[in-house]
């Protein structure tokens, strides 16, 4: 699949969980999805004791910030991050 300049981040971000915020590695991309109209992300998060799945954080990188969800863990400890609309990259 090939990606346009803009669609793939990795590096650092700060993930705010309420009024806490963490650094952590993330990599992510995402795409226009022509079927809903909407730009989509998602990624993984580096593991951090701080963040947990199934909560709704703010993501932010030196390029932007966007409302996300954190999820499943993959076998490695990473949660999984998703965003509709302008992402944080």
């Amino acid at each position: 699949m090939n990606h346009e300049p803009g669609e793939l981040y990795a590096g650092v971000a700060e993930i705010r969980v309420g009024e806490a915020t963490v650094e952590v590695e993330v990599d992510l991309r995402g795409g226009f999805q022509p079927i809903d109209g909407r730009f989509h992300w998602y990624g993984r998060v580096g593991v951090h004791d701080g963040l947990t799945s199934g909560g709704r954080v703010t993501i932010r990188t030196g390029r932007g910030e966007a409302e996300g969800r954190l999820s499943d863990a993959d076998p490695w400890g990473r949660l999984r991050i998703t965003g509709t609309g302008r992402p944080p990259f």
